[in-house]
């Protein structure tokens, strides 16, 4: 019996300082060239989806109008664009990221759906407001304010929708280029 003790307390720390080292001699994919961690998807997408449901707002409080889906596409350039591209202009290095940044303003594959216009409203602004780990995604709480955050995200759950002309010309007309740094 004292064997299968001593036997049970090595296998117990073996695993831990086994796993120490793997992290600490640099063979965990952090790259983003990098296969997947695996399960890597599930770990990070279950906690992730659980808390949106429980902490995102359920109405907005601001409505869809002219003003604040043209003041949502004024601010989608200049903050969301470079990672998530316009209509019909995908991002550049887009897919250089690990996760991809989602095209936002490109149909899903069965073509029904634009970017995120079928999530609850509520589900975006949690996500333009408190960002998400390990993608890339920052939190734009200390960048726009509130109502910011809300434009956006009626602009976006809006992207299925035909828009007045001036948002759509926002959303369509590409970035400018900007000359390389020599």
């Amino acid at each position: 019996m004292g064997k299968f003790i001593l036997g049970l307390i090595c296998g117990l720390l073996v695993l831990p300082v086994g796993v120490w080292c793997w992290f600490s001699f640099g063979h965990l994919p952090v790259a983003v060239a990098d296969s997947p961690f695996p399960f890597e998807r599930q770990i990070v997408h279950v906690p992730l989806g659980a808390r949106i449901e429980r902490e995102m707002p359920k109405n907005a409080p601001i409505q869809p109008t002219p003003e604040n889906l043209l003041a949502g596409a004024q601010i989608y350039r200049e903050q969301c664009a470079a990672c998530h591209g316009l209509s019909g202009h995908p991002s550049d290095f887009a897919n250089h990221m690990y996760p991809r940044a989602p095209q936002l303003w490109a149909a899903h594959r069965d073509g029904s759906v634009v970017g995120v216009s079928d999530d609850p409203v509520g589900e975006t602004w949690w996500k333009v407001a408190n960002g998400i780990r390990l993608t890339g995604m920052p939190a734009f709480t200390r960048v726009l304010s509130e109502t910011q955050m809300w434009q956006v995200s009626l602009l976006l759950q809006q992207a299925n929708q035909p828009l007045p002309p001036d948002v759509r010309t926002l959303v369509q007309t590409p970035l400018p280029v900007s000359a390389p740094q020599q």
